[in-house]
Order: C-alpha cells, then sequence, then structure tokens
C-alpha cells in the first residue's frame, strides 16, 4: 500500500488551525488526523464535530481521520460522518458492540477502523477484521500528545500485519504516538503503511522538510 501520512491536529495552532492545515497538506501530508477526547475515556478534553465541520467549510478536502477517544462511541458516530469525517475508529472496549459501531459507521459513508492501546491484545480483531478498513495500534497510553514511543508496540505491529496478511483483505495498518523521523523507519520495517504524527510535524520548523525526511525514512525500510 501506499503509505499515508496523517498529521494529528492536536499539536497544530489553534488560532489558525484552517490555515495550518493549508500548509502541512501542501507540505505533502496525505490525511489528516482527528484526536477526539471525551475526559471521560481518557483523562483530556479536545475536539468534537465542529472542529471537523468548520475545516471543511474552510476548503479542507483531504480526507479526516477521526480517531474516537470517547464511551460511548454511538452517539457521537452521525456527528462525525455529517461534519465531514472520512473514516471513524473506535476502541472495541468503548462500545458494548462493537459490531453494531462498524455497521454504523460504514452506513453513513465512512471508513471504520478498531484502535488498540499499548494494553490491549488483538483478540478483537479475530472477530471483527472481515468488516474494518483499519487497524489502529496505539503507540503510547492515549489522552495526551507529545508522548515518547512506546517500544512493544514494534512487536505488535508485527504481529497485526500477520493478521491482516493472511485475511487477505486490503486493511491498512497505521501507528499513532510518539512517530517522529528517527523511528518511523523501524515502525514501517515492521509492517505499519499508516504514520500519525502530531508534535513531530507540527512543532517542526519546516513541515514539508519532516514529512520529506519521514517518506525517505519510509521508503527505505523492508519490512521483516
Amino acid at each position: 500500500m501506499h503509505p499515508i501520512i496523517s498529521p494529528s491536529i492536536l499539536s497544530a495552532d489553534f488560532a489558525r488551525l484552517g490555515e495550518d492545515v493549508e500548509r502541512v497538506l501542501a507540505a505533502g501530508a496525505d490525511w489528516i488526523h482527528f484526536d477526539v477526547m471525551d475526559n471521560h475515556y481518557v483523562p483530556n478534553l479536545s475536539i468534537g464535530p465542529l472542529v471537523c465541520e468548520a475545516l471543511r467549510k474552510h476548503g479542507i478536502t483531504a480526507p479526516i481521520d477521526v480517531h474516537l477517544m470517547v464511551k460511548p462511541v454511538d452517539r457521537i458516530v452521525p456527528e462525525f460522518a455529517a461534519a465531514g469525517a472520512s473514516g471513524i475508529s473506535f476502541h472495541p472496549e468503548a462500545s458494548e458492540h462493537p459490531h453494531r459501531t462498524i455497521r454504523l459507521i460504514k452506513s453513513l459513508g465512512c471508513q471504520a477502523g478498531l484502535v488498540f492501546n499499548p494494553g490491549t491484545p488483538l483478540d478483537a480483531l479475530d472477530w471483527l477484521l472481515e468488516e474494518i478498513d483499519l487497524v489502529l495500534l496505539m503507540s503510547v497510553n492515549p489522552g495526551f500528545g507529545g508522548q515518547a514511543f512506546i517500544e512493544s508496540t514494534v512487536r505488535k505491529i508485527r504481529a497485526a500485519r500477520e493478521r491482516i496478511d493472511a485475511s487477505g483483505r486490503s486493511v491498512r495498518l497505521q501507528v499513532d504516538g510518539g512517530v517522529k523521523i528517527d523511528n518511523i523507519g523501524r515502525i514501517a520495517r515492521a509492517g505499519a503503511d499508516t504514520f500519525v504524527a502530531g508534535s513531530a510535524i507540527f512543532k517542526s520548523a519546516d513541515y514539508q522538510q519532516t514529512i520529506q525526511a519521514m517518506r525517505r525514512e519510509i521508503a527505505g525500510a523492508t519490512i521483516i
């Protein structure tokens, strides 16, 4: 699969969000990543559907990749779909009925993803991999930006890649948390094809230079 870089707007300049998103897309980003926190499932409060809708009205046409760190899940899914989300991912343990949540997301015209925290096993994929478009592995504990990459995630990426390949389906494998230039190559070698980076891009002096450096590291990676 073509590698995707999806900067997280959690680290963007919210005073000039539309312009900052335009800049990062012009610099070579593929998607825009939304980290949605509810101060309940995770210990922080971030953004909601109105921000997604505002970016669409501003003229952003790139895919918007929504990661719901909320509980319950189903109530807010239709709001993000209506606001312009392209894909919606959620944590299976945050939904009473994950299969129903996946079907809800897809019925509203969005791609569906499952998210796994660092300490959460991949067991849900045994029953749900055939239904989804994306697997997101958290490489930090969710709730805050700017955290360091948890190294054991590399083994988990390999395990998820094996499951996806065995399924024969075209499912993206995304990694989020502490992704930066000096580790994105290792993450790609382990089997990831979609990369969320917040601070590493939005806090850098030159978005284009940073994204190009990431792409060089990805291009030089061979899956092992």
